[in-house]
């Protein structure tokens, strides 16, 4: 520490009037606070290894050099296990994101648009990065590679896979690892990837974005980055099993990544993007849950054990799409996922019945057409589904089909954003009141109910070619608890079944149609 406050006071002349020590995550570095007489503070960091900090001094000097949005080194000591870098302040995007993500997934637009903000900056680290990029200081090695891919795959086995007891044959397992560890560092297929070096940022996640006061985003901790392909980042932070990034956000942030990558790189097809995508989130999830083995059932640390669920839904998720050819490896994810300990799982997030990465037409048409990265069941009949909010004061909503009508959902018993004086004058359509209501909580568990009937009912529907089906979300005045209510579940059946839904909020005199997928 002393060595620390001499270089403080070497690059500034003085002494700092406060050092404040700040928590550190999974690193062996640590982390002060400096600050001087007149308020103004810096980052000073004490290190273990010189080689992993050399490849943190070089990078950001190298990204400052091309105008990355990333800290800047100020001052570093001549073993480079001591440095000083600009304070990019205290608010991750880890911790801006963190009702959305508390909520089970429930993301609001403003947390929604600061995540699209940061996947749109990360080609740029990525591609810009890389170029006069000099790999050899890279830490610990400098390219992504297949021994590295073995190492990894060898971890998952080790770490977690022996540590359930499935009974596997050590040899065909590995000769899928060989498989898949060739696909991951060889790609025939994207031109862009063969013919430019591109930066791994390996650790890319939502705590190693720093935001400004503005909602921009700087980049912190990529001293273990190394040349390699882009897919890796963009699967490691969106498929990340505790960020619980619903599908339809998912979808929009792959869109808003790859459209942004074409302004730095040429850019593959579509439908090779996502296959090459799809092969990396197999990856990085085996690979998580080689880490989340030994921290969780080794160290004994909870965090990860409690991180092992929604990785093995995600893992659960990708054996379903069929479009792995390592069968041996596949048939052991198989009985992974279908052991008991792992058939508890939280559905809030995922709702994941029905979604698969496609190779087939990964956006409605075209990608400037709009983000569509998952298929849906194909509807097999013209079923329309209306979804209604109403005041029972003013009475039920009648069914103009002539069925009769259908399910009526009484809110009622949740917890009124309207009895109080800011949410008076807004509806269940605006962030302020969603967030109200989802911050309570009691919504989200009046809904989880509802989404399991109307699924079982719509899928029923669709298979017996009925035309027309009614739910109808009834509250005391049909502005807050009920349009919140027939909002989300009207998203829920189209993103789910992709067919035709009507909302109409009858006391707001709001109504929208979520068109059938073609």
């Amino acid at each position: 520490m002393q060595k620390l406050l001499e270089l403080y006071k070497q690059w500034k002349g003085d002494e700092p009037a406060n050092v404040h020590q700040i928590p550190g995550g999974g690193s062996n570095r640590t982390y002060f606070r400096l600050t001087d007489h007149e308020g103004q503070s810096v980052i000073g960091v004490i290190g273990t290894s010189r080689d992993e900090d050399h490849a943190f001094i070089y990078l950001t000097e190298h990204f400052n050099r091309r105008k990355l949005p990333v800290p800047k080194i100020l001052a570093a000591s001549d073993d480079q296990l001591r440095y000083l870098q600009t304070d990019l302040g205290s608010m991750s995007l880890f911790d801006a994101i963190r009702g959305g993500r508390e909520a089970g997934g429930r993301y609001t637009l403003k947390e929604q648009e600061l995540l699209k903000r940061t996947i749109r900056e990360l080609p740029n680290i990525q591609i810009r990065g890389a170029r006069e990029l000099d790999f050899s200081n890279c830490y610990p090695q400098a390219e992504f590679d297949v021994d590295s891919v073995l190492f990894d795959l060898n971890y998952f086995k080790y770490c977690f896979l022996k540590a359930t007891e499935i009974d596997f044959h050590e040899l065909k397992l590995e000769a899928d690892f060989r498989l898949l560890a060739k696909d991951l560092t060889i790609d025939e297929g994207d031109r862009s990837q063969e013919t430019g070096d591109s930066f791994l940022y390996r650790d890319f996640q939502a705590r190693n974005v720093m935001l400004d006061h503005d909602g921009n985003p700087f980049f912190i901790d990529y001293q273990g980055g190394r040349k390699g392909p882009y897919y890796y980042d963009l699967a490691s932070f969106l498929w990340q099993a505790s960020a619980r990034y619903p599908h339809k956000l998912r979808r929009e942030l792959v869109y808003e990544y790859y459209n942004s990558l074409k302004h730095y790189t040429e850019v593959p097809p579509v439908r090779h993007f996502v296959n090459r995508l799809s092969l990396f989130v197999l990856f990085r999830t085996l690979q998580v849950l080689g880490a989340y083995g030994f921290r969780g059932y080794f160290e004994q640390k909870k965090h990860f054990i409690e991180s092992i669920p929604p990785a093995i839904q995600n893992l659960r998720e990708l054996i379903q799409l069929g479009i792995f050819h390592y069968p041996y490896l596949m048939e052991i994810l198989r009985q992974l996922t279908e052991l008991p300990q792992f058939q508890q799982i939280e559905t809030t997030a995922s709702r994941a019945d029905g979604y698969k990465i496609t190779d087939q037409n990964p956006y409605k048409a075209h990608p400037q057409d709009g983000p569509a990265t998952f298929s849906k069941y194909d509807a097999q009949g013209p079923l329309v589904v209306k979804v209604f909010s109403f005041s029972y004061r003013k009475g039920i909503p009648e069914d103009e089909s002539g069925n009769g009508g259908g399910y009526v959902f009484d809110c009622r018993s949740t917890h009124n954003p309207g009895r109080y004086e800011p949410y008076k004058q807004l509806t269940g359509l605006d962030e302020p009141v969603i967030r109200f209501l989802e911050d309570d909580g009691e919504i989200l568990t009046f809904l989880d109910s509802i989404y399991k009937l109307a699924d079982a009912h719509v899928r029923r529907y669709i298979q017996r070619g009925f035309t027309s089906l009614m739910f109808s979300f009834g509250c005391t005045g049909g502005q807050h608890r009920s349009v919140y209510s027939a909002q989300h579940l009207a998203e829920h059946i189209h993103e789910k079944f992709g067919i035709e839904v009507r909302i109409c909020h009858r006391e707001q005199g709001i109504t929208q149609t979520l068109q059938a997928n073609s």
